[in-house]
């Protein structure tokens, strides 16, 4: 160890114990499922989601309407799922929308990835997709989220937004690229959210009435059209109206005019996931159309508002973690992360029993958990039924049925990096967004993130151009010219 080293500060857990890897959490193998036996992994989210209160950490500004999901195509040859079990069936929804980074009361209209949360009140339970408006995202391990966060919440020493911070973590983490070109291009500040789409981002395993597995994405059409806004419109939109987009869903649903969206999955043979040339769990990446095409599903429509806002929307309360006989979890390390994680978040900011609230309420008759007690625990409590199990005096049980299906793992436990795939870099899917934007839109990004490098420090400035140049080297010599600062590379 160098004089150098021996100074720096090394990062410890909340015991003291050094850690050895804060950038990948631990895994069967490569591209296997999280193992729980990281007790970092589990601390640092658990301290996270514990850090603010009474608001979410994230998403924290948002609006939401009512609703049902309407089933258009058959699609039970791949899930066995009862809410899409034929055409025509209807489930009651909930969706809420939401800025990622911003405090409850900030304006609707700034950059950020929006949020895209739905809820179905299936006849087996509760299903929650807990999308966004983009079909990626800046990190593919849940390691990280923390630190992304912290880097877009207000800087600890000034209480004020930090592009230093921001541009930091983007400089130092490249797959974050792939989620940048998208934000600062024309979609990131959408016109309303009835005008973007919603995108599940990470991969689902559908399971099927003989047992065979697929591995699907969700996507959400807006049949209103996309429609965004110019940097111009949503700084004088922010100091007209800050609730413009909560406003506009609103006003939208009382006049009658109920927004939609057609909804599509992309499939994925199961067999196709472990030698395809990008990781298919990875969020930070797209599958590309040409080679799992869109098929339509259904159709979201959105046709009550909120009776009580507080009651309906500010307490309503989503985790990937939901899901239902039919669909299950990939070893996306983002999902498996925030399977955990969501509903922790959920039992601190609301209670134990945040399940009984109303709007969280599963609505089908089926519904005995062997939960008692905590903070408030509302109706009969489980009433004097036992709550234990195994018991023999009347007690629910378990159903062989709704076993999920079992997949194979392997490899040494470890923290890993992603290099298991023939084209996963951070950089070819972010250079094919660029190049399939026009001339416009090109000059468009540019001035968008240069607006914000410049008032950066020259050297997170120089770092963050050099990744730009392995996107493409015109997208790079354009930010050195517009920020006036030289790359690394």
């Amino acid at each position: 160890m160098n004089k150098k080293e021996s100074k720096k500060k090394i990062l410890t857990t909340s015991h003291g114990i050094p850690v050895g890897d804060n950038q990948h959490s631990t895994t069967a193998g490569a591209t296997g499922p999280t193992v729980f036996e990281d007790v970092y992994l589990i601390e640092k989210h658990a301290h996270f989601n514990r850090e603010r209160i009474p608001e979410r950490v994230v998403h924290a500004n948002g609006g939401g309407a009512f609703g049902y999901f309407e089933v258009t195509r058959d699609v039970t040859k791949y899930s066995k799922a009862s809410f899409l079990s034929k055409v025509g069936k209807r489930t009651e929804a909930v969706v809420r929308f939401s800025t990622v980074a911003g405090s409850k009361g900030s304006a609707d209209t700034v950059r950020d990835p929006r949020g895209f949360a739905l809820k179905l009140y299936t006849d087996e339970g509760i299903y929650d997709l807990v999308m966004n408006n983009t079909p990626v995202f800046f990190i593919r391990d849940g390691m990280k989220f923390p630190d992304f966060i912290h880097s877009q919440k207000p800087d600890p020493a000034s209480g004020l937004k930090s592009l230093d911070s921001i541009w930091d973590f983007f400089s130092n983490s490249p797959e974050s690229l792939h989620q940048v070109v998208w934000l600062y291009g024309d979609r990131g500040i959408p016109y309303s959210w009835i005008n973007m789409n919603g995108y599940s981002g990470h991969t689902f395993k559908w399971v099927n009435s003989n047992g065979k597995a697929f591995w699907v994405r969700y996507h959400f059409k807006t049949d209103q059209g996309i429609k965004n806004m110019s940097v111009e419109e949503a700084e004088k939109m922010a100091g007209k109206d800050p609730d413009f987009h909560k406003r506009q869903l609103y006003e939208a649903v009382r006049r009658g005019k109920y927004p939609s969206w057609t909804a599509y999955v992309q499939i994925m043979p199961y067999d196709d996931a472990w030698n395809y040339r990008y990781n298919p769990f990875d969020i930070t990446k797209v599958w590309p159309h040409g080679d799992y095409p869109l098929k339509e599903i259904g159709r979201l429509v959105l046709n009550r508002n909120p009776e009580n806002y507080f009651a309906e929307i500010e307490q309503l309360a989503f985790s990937p973690g939901n899901v239902v006989p039919g669909v299950e979890f990939s070893p996306d390390k983002m999902l498996q992360v925030r399977v955990f994680s969501y509903a922790d978040a959920q039992r601190y900011r609301l209670g134990v029993n945040y399940t009984s609230i109303p709007v969280n309420a599963p609505k089908n008759q089926v519904n005995n958990p062997y939960y008692r007690d905590g903070f408030m625990a509302i109706g009969k409590n489980g009433g004097g039924e036992p709550n234990y199990e195994p018991n023999t005096l009347g007690g629910p049980t378990e159903d062989a049925r709704f076993k999920r299906m079992s997949y194979q793992v392997n490899g040494k436990v470890g923290s890993w990096k992603q290099e298991e795939h023939a084209e996963d870099d951070d950089f070819a899917q972010a250079r094919k967004l660029y190049r399939i934007m026009g001339a416009d839109e090109r000059k468009r990004l540019v001035s968008n993130i240069g607006s914000e490098l410049k008032r950066v420090r020259p050297e997170i400035a120089a770092r963050q151009i050099g990744l730009f140049y392995r996107v493409d080297s015109e997208l790079g010599k354009s930010l050195e010219i517009t920020v006036g600062v030289k790359s690394e590379e």
